[in-house]
């Protein structure tokens, strides 16, 4: 995690060298770079809920990275972002094996939590409905770089009228092999600018491809995001 903070700390150093280098010091270039950071409101969408009963619910994350802002009309223009973004899901789930002999039915409960990390490149579309205030849209493509599930499962084992209960705690890397290291999805957001360099901005992004490699059961399983925070561009 630090090293790609301090990635997207020595890329905006650059950057911003790169464009003094290139314009005097007395003109003004239009593109104009910057950084952003903010929250995450991530959930994972399941195409298929017919076997078992889950409960997919909204996990906090964080995103922070660098942008670039190019005009290419009077009120249009493109900027592409660099983001490290958390996403994933909180994930309660319960299942119902009943085997029909002498009675034993077990019943699962597992409530846990997965944590995804994405390296993504959103290339946005916006326009300025006011000089302050832009609407946007367009594709962002991610790239897997790891993750956690963390959380409990508790299994009745009910054998006539007696149950035994027994509960555990986990915490796993996720298995890397099972999932889909690219990730495309399409935003739409908006922001408004307090002054010409700080800003806020909004944007929801629905994945596209799926989660995972192999899709047990015709069950899809796709990211989706709501992403808040604040942006600066440097003059």
């Amino acid at each position: 995690m630090k090293k790609i903070f301090l990635g997207f700390a020595l890329a905006g150093s650059l950057l911003m060298n790169a464009q003094e280098k290139e314009q005097p010091a007395s003109s003004k270039s239009p593109v104009r770079f910057g950084v952003k950071a903010g929250f995450n409101a991530s959930t994972l969408s399941n195409s298929n809920r017919e076997y078992g009963d889950n409960n997919e619910k909204i996990k906090l994350g964080s995103h922070v990275g660098i942008s670039v802002n190019i005009p290419v009309a009077e009120k249009f223009s493109i900027q592409p972002e660099l983001l490290f973004s958390q996403m994933g899901s909180k994930t309660e789930e319960k299942y119902v094996y009943p085997s029909g002999l002498d009675g034993h039915m077990i019943r699962q409960e597992f409530s846990y939590t997965t944590n995804l990390n994405y390296l993504t490149l959103p290339v946005m579309v916006q326009y300025n409905i006011l000089p302050q205030l832009y609407v946007e849209a367009g594709p962002e493509f991610g790239y897997l770089l790891g993750g956690k599930s963390k959380g409990d499962q508790r299994t009745e084992n009910t054998y006539g009228s007696s149950t035994t209960v027994t509960s555990e705690s986990f915490s796993n890397k996720i298995p890397m092999e099972l999932y889909n290291r690219f990730n495309f999805g399409i935003g739409i957001g908006a922001g408004y600018y307090f002054t010409q360099s700080f800003g806020v901005t909004a944007r929801f992004t629905a994945g596209i491809t799926e989660l995972f490699k192999n899709n047990y059961y015709n069950n899809k399983v796709r990211n989706n995001a709501l992403q808040i925070g604040v942006a600066y561009q440097f003059k």
